[in-house]
């Protein structure tokens, strides 16, 4: 169940009302969201639903157990035990095939059969986000940064459907305290979520699927039929369309969380003005980035050892934020090319107070990104290998029209506009009447809508991770 989609506005104008119906009865409102999210999950595979209950009560298990436990070496034990397992769901779901396929290829090559079975193993949506949220629910209680709520909050932390198949990750210590305060439907903020579900449906459907549609799948498709003009534009339009597709998704799932009364945290913050590689990651999927610092950067020993313990603990840093964006060697590269080159400004930072003008780090950083789609969208070398070599073909240019480089450039323009202006807008429309904050999303969707093509909204390309 995609958002911009008439199946989801159905199902929204049923839960919205009976949410705010239900928000003065906490354990009613509660119950009621924990099915509709269950429902959501359900229209994608109703046997997942089954499998987001396992996870959730093993977790709760291990969490009570890690929280009872006065000991410190059984706390830690149980807690390992329990990432483990969260993390064995997520390989086996997620990873089981392309490690079977890359030990049958080695074993092949030395005359060895495979030793594995080969298992069709269905891919749940947003495993990752559902296991990143498990782990962080464990980990804070093993911290004694939080206790172990009810199961019933529990449940809704991990299954609530705006954050379930995409995210934002939202940390439990973050979500679950608000389900202890009693809701009001006349305190909820409408006017910013219409501002934020409106600027993710234009996000998502005028600027990332146009992108899609008129530059990036062509040349990504067969890249050798585009010369290098070609192939250059639809490096930086995959770079637009990622961050419109994404941030648009985001958007949304905050807007949503919004209107049914909860709070999520930030997650893109105009990442194509960043001067360098770190500051980029601290603005792009905002959520993720400090997920990785806090649990996988921090307890690898962070900066704490020196500073070649610190680069090695960044880089293997990177390479597991690649690796968890699927199972292919393109997000290897992809992971590996940020490491290494986050590492290179550490060391430049460590040896010169040099800097070069700060416009000039931007176009390198948006640069360098865009170049690092190549193995990110690229599903095998062959595609990867064409279209560097797309990069050093001369040729005309056919697909940089008014409505591709527009909406190319403009994005990433726009993220250079001084953001107190920006978000004066946004307020003054977030204050707008309700009626006419209404009207004006009604409009919002309309317009948008005129541009979906006749086979309807592509899913969000985040989905599959």
């Amino acid at each position: 169940m995609v958002f911009p989609t008439i199946t989801f506005a159905i199902f929204f104008a049923v839960v919205l009302p009976a949410s705010w119906a239900l928000m003065r009865h906490m354990g009613a409102w509660k119950a009621f969201l924990l099915l509709a999210s269950y429902l959501f999950y359900a229209t994608a595979d109703w046997r997942f639903a089954f499998l987001l209950g396992a996870i959730t009560v093993g977790n709760h298990v291990f969490a009570k157990a890690i929280h009872a436990s006065d000991d410190a070496r059984r706390r830690l034990l149980l807690v390992r035990v329990a990432v483990v397992l969260d993390l064995a769901v997520l390989g086996v779901f997620k990873y089981y095939g392309f490690f079977v396929e890359q030990a049958a290829g080695a074993l092949d090559g030395i005359g060895l059969g495979a030793p594995f079975p080969v298992l069709a193993v269905a891919l749940p949506i947003g495993i990752s986000f559902i296991t990143f949220h498990a782990i962080s629910y464990v980990v804070d209680v093993h911290r004694r940064q939080l206790e172990p709520p009810t199961l019933t909050d529990l449940a809704l932390y991990i299954s609530f459907f705006p954050h379930l198949v995409a995210g934002p990750i939202v940390r439990a210590s973050e979500f679950l305290p608000q389900l202890k305060e009693k809701r009001d439907p006349s305190q909820v903020a409408v006017g910013a979520a219409v501002c934020l579900i409106a600027l993710g449906l234009f996000k998502k459907i005028a600027v990332a699927d146009v992108l899609a549609r008129e530059v990036v799948d062509p040349v990504f498709t067969v890249p050798e039929a585009y010369a290098s003009p070609d192939v250059i534009l639809a490096l930086y339009a995959y770079a637009v369309q990622i961050y419109c597709d994404f941030s648009g998704y985001t958007d949304m799932a905050i807007g949503i969380a919004l209107l049914m009364g909860l709070t999520f945290p930030q997650n893109f913050d105009r990442p194509f003005r960043s001067r360098s590689l770190a500051e980029f990651w601290r603005r792009w999927h905002i959520t993720l980035g400090r997920f990785l610092r806090d649990y996988v950067f921090i307890p690898l020993g962070g900066s704490r050892k020196g500073p070649a313990r610190a680069a090695v603990n960044l880089w293997l840093t990177m390479l597991l934020a690649g690796i968890w964006h699927g199972p292919t060697w393109g997000f290897v590269i992809f992971g590996a090319m940020h490491g290494t080159w986050m590492v290179g400004e550490r060391i430049a930072a460590a040896k010169t107070s040099w800097r070069p003008p700060g416009w000039v780090s931007t176009v390198v950083i948006v640069s360098f990104f865009a170049l690092s789609a190549v193995p990110f969208r690229s599903p095998d070398f062959d595609l990867g290998s064409a279209l560097i070599e797309g990069i050093l073909s001369p040729g005309a240019a056919t697909l940089w029209t008014p409505t591709a480089v527009l909406l190319t450039f403009g994005v990433i323009f726009s993220h250079q506009l001084p953001a107190a202006p920006l978000r004066a807008i946004k307020l003054r429309i977030a204050t707008l009447p309700v009626p006419a904050l209404s009207a004006g999303l009604a409009v919002s969707i309309l317009a948008v809508a005129a541009t979906i093509p006749s086979q309807g909204v592509p899913p969000f390309i985040y989905f599959q991770f």
